[in-house]
């Protein structure tokens, strides 16, 4: 899939240092991890900032929508995690990347997600997030950031850039979307749904899956704004996430800014999202990578640009689509040892050293958050 990538600022050469990643992710030996009685075990880098950050998890239900991927459950339930500067301290404990229960499945049907991922051979219960459960937070109001994860994908595997974020200051809520989302875990059984909830999609999503995502995603990033009673907050998303927070910013005069971490603005059948059709008055990143360039993409976000207005587009070489999450981080550990292919890296995230990738991101993000929602 070729097609021309409009001329916007990049942000890393292509061939940027491949390799190296442990330096600065302290990924366990290979030879460990080959070991039959050993997993591996995955780190995530160290946030930038100045702060400390904690965390906590809260389960919102909204009795005004049925859930649209299983009727049955009679609510919309969400989970979410608030991440927010917190008073130094060392006494409380990190929060893990997954919960038990989601780790379990995870490991499951992670090789099916994304085929490059392993089989077996991870313990995906062991990474640790650098946040800590329970902290107390810093005095003071702060501005807000709400994240919407990839299609597939469950709120932990942004972790990395929400606790980075939460780190230079903003408070961060990472949204789950429980039915889209490869696994969710709730504080307990529902009448109708077990403690772990699992994806009901099995592969690409088809025109009316893909509809019912967004549609429902936009809903649940607004009912956190109504349960939270929120105001005034920045949105950041990937890839369906992406599509949605652009979305949900022309729909709510609540999100002031946004930023689209290469989301489609189109429905599978070519129609334009109205922000693409209609525009947007509110800033808006469209933040892309030269590993997923495709007609569709090109299409649908050449529309929303030819309106002008406060859209900027930026794009991130020797990087491929999941650069944007966790696995930037996560799969070069990986193929360290030897769990994934060189091939298989370079086909969720690219070839960039995470050394490069990450911190590229992050700023590309902060810094637009820097000018639009200052802390």
């Amino acid at each position: 899939m070729t097609s021309s990538f409009p001329s916007g600022r990049r942000l890393f050469a292509r061939g940027a240092l491949v390799g190296a990643a442990a330096l600065l992710l302290g990924a366990a030996p290979a030879a460990a991890a080959r070991g039959a009685a050993r997993l591996l075990r995955l780190r995530l880098p160290a946030p930038s900032g100045r702060y400390p950050v904690g965390a906590g998890t809260l389960h919102l239900a909204d009795p005004s929508r049925n859930d649209p991927w299983d009727p049955g459950i009679g609510v919309r339930e969400l989970m979410i995690t608030v991440l927010r500067p917190a008073v130094p301290g060392h006494r409380f404990p990190h929060l893990a990347q997954m919960t038990p229960g989601a780790a379990e499945s995870f490991a499951d049907v992670a090789h099916w997600i994304h085929e490059p991922l392993p089989l077996a051979g991870v313990d995906w219960a062991a990474t640790l997030t650098h946040a800590r459960a329970g902290a107390r937070p810093l005095p003071g109001r702060r501005p807000v950031l709400l994240y919407s994860p990839g299609g597939g994908d469950a709120r932990v595997m942004g972790s990395s850039l929400a606790v980075d974020l939460a780190s230079h200051g903003w408070t961060v809520i990472t949204v789950d979307h429980p039915g889209d989302a490869s696994e969710v875990e709730f504080p307990g059984k529902g009448p109708v749904r077990g403690r772990v909830r699992k994806s009901v999609l099995t592969g690409p999503p088809d025109a009316a899956t893909f509809r019912t995502m967004i549609e429902t995603r936009v809903a649940d990033l607004r009912f956190v704004l109504d349960a939270l009673h929120l105001d005034r907050v920045g949105a950041y998303g990937h890839s369906a996430g992406g599509t949605a927070v652009a979305q949900a910013l022309h729909d709510d005069g609540r999100i002031t800014a946004a930023v689209n971490l290469e989301g489609y603005l189109d429905q599978v059948d070519g129609e334009l999202f109205s922000v693409a059709r209609q525009a947007t008055r509110r800033p808006l990143l469209l933040a892309g990578t030269d590993g997923f360039r495709n007609a569709r993409l090109e299409r649908s976000w050449a529309a929303l640009l030819a309106h002008g207005g406060p859209v900027v587009r930026r794009q991130l070489d020797g990087t491929h689509h999941w650069v944007f999450s966790d696995y930037a981080a996560l799969v070069p550990q990986l193929q360290q040892a030897g769990l994934t292919t060189a091939a298989g890296r370079a086909a969720m995230i690219g070839r960039a050293d995470p050394r490069v990738s990450v911190p590229t991101v992050r700023h590309l993000v902060r810094s637009f958050f820097a000018r639009h929602l200052p802390t």
